[in-house]
């Protein structure tokens, strides 16, 4: 298992240098956060961003990510150019000459959703939150503005026009537009010797109308099913597919551990953080370890170690603690100590 940590790039609060400091670290997951949405990532972006990360004593070991664009998604007719752009992103990777894990998702219009950046827990630190019946007080009149932000903002003219497409599109549709993408991108990835690992949906279930599909075991299972290539695989992401109650975690390793693909299977990277259920659809991030949320961190990486996982692991989203300001959910100090957590866990683990 490699230990890495999530950097934004050189507009990044947090340098290099720190995450370096963070023992068992050796790894760094990040992107091309200036190329736009549907654009081919270049050989020279990445060996630039390549060798930063090097110049500072650690491995570039995940690009998270290359975002999808809705064309793909939706299955509009300009989709195969995209999908060219996206098979070149994909190339570029493999020439940088590093064996890298490619981390994207499927997610229609919105990525992660939250509705609380900053719900205050009984510790005084605050961390993110999610209600769904906040969610349906929420006026998309208004675009993007107010939500969380990712590699695309919408107007409410272009937000508008894109949910309406999306009208068209429900969760089967979904799934075929999926596997066209994969058809398409896996044998790319495979020549190029990169590994995709689609990100569960987050949270696990419909949100705004739109559909969303990657949310447990099955759904999972049948990704993998839609290319069967070692190069085919998923993030497991332990705070998205926590918030469900009925998946079973450690069961979910095991099976996608058993299959052709490696140390680890079909699970190429995880993301490895914990949440609190507190109601129907309902939740809050906490502490990553086992006794401050939902999630057994000790059985899902005890289930990891038995299925042989040999992949970048990191520590997702923390809470901001001690007067610590910034990108909600991105803080040094308490991914740091989730770090910590998991680097811990899996020392006991492997001896």
């Amino acid at each position: 298992m490699m230990l890495t940590f999530r950097w934004f790039g050189p507009a990044d609060p947090i340098p290099l240098a720190h995450i370096r400091q963070i023992p068992g670290v050796a790894g760094v997951v990040s992107a091309l956060y200036d190329v736009p949405v549907g654009a081919a990532w270049s050989r020279d972006g990445l060996g630039r961003l390549r060798a930063q990360v090097e110049g500072a004593g650690l491995r570039l070991a995940v690009v998270e990510s290359i975002p999808v664009h809705e064309d793909i998604k939706l299955g509009r007719p300009g989709r195969d150019r995209l999908i060219d752009h996206y098979c070149e992103s994909v190339c570029a990777m493999g020439e940088v000459g590093v064996p890298v894990v490619l981390c994207y998702n499927f997610m229609p219009v919105f990525d992660w959703m939250r509705t609380d950046l900053a719900r205050r827990l009984p510790d005084g630190s605050t961390a993110l939150a999610y209600d769904d019946g906040a969610l349906a007080a929420i006026d998309l009149s208004r675009g993007t503005g107010d939500l969380p932000g990712w590699a695309t903002a919408y107007s409410a003219g272009e937000l508008g026009a894109l949910l309406a497409a999306y009208r068209n599109v429900d969760a089967e549709r979904l799934w075929e537009n999926l596997a066209y993408f994969l058809e398409r991108v896996v044998p790319v990835a495979e020549r190029a010797g990169v590994r995709l690992a689609i990100h569960p949906d987050d949270p696990p279930w419909p949100i705004f109308g739109l559909p969303r599909i990657v949310t447990n075991a099955a759904a999972l299972e049948r990704l993998v099913g839609l290319v069967d290539s070692p190069a085919n695989g998923v993030t497991l992401c332990t705070g998205s597919l926590g918030a469900l109650p009925e998946n079973d975690l450690p069961a979910m390793v095991r099976r996608l551990g058993a299959m052709a693909g490696g140390g680890g299977g079909r699970i190429h990277f995880t993301h490895c953080r914990n949440v609190l259920v507190t109601g129907d659809r309902t939740f809050h991030e906490t502490p990553h370890p086992s006794a401050c949320g939902g999630v057994d961190m000790l059985e899902v990486l005890r289930a990891l170690r038995d299925v042989g996982f040999a992949g970048p692991m990191r520590s997702d989203h923390g809470r901001m603690i001690w007067g610590e300001t910034g990108r909600p959910g991105y803080g040094l100090h308490d991914r740091a100590l989730g770090a910590m957590y998991l680097y811990g866990l899996w020392e006991g683990l492997t001896g």
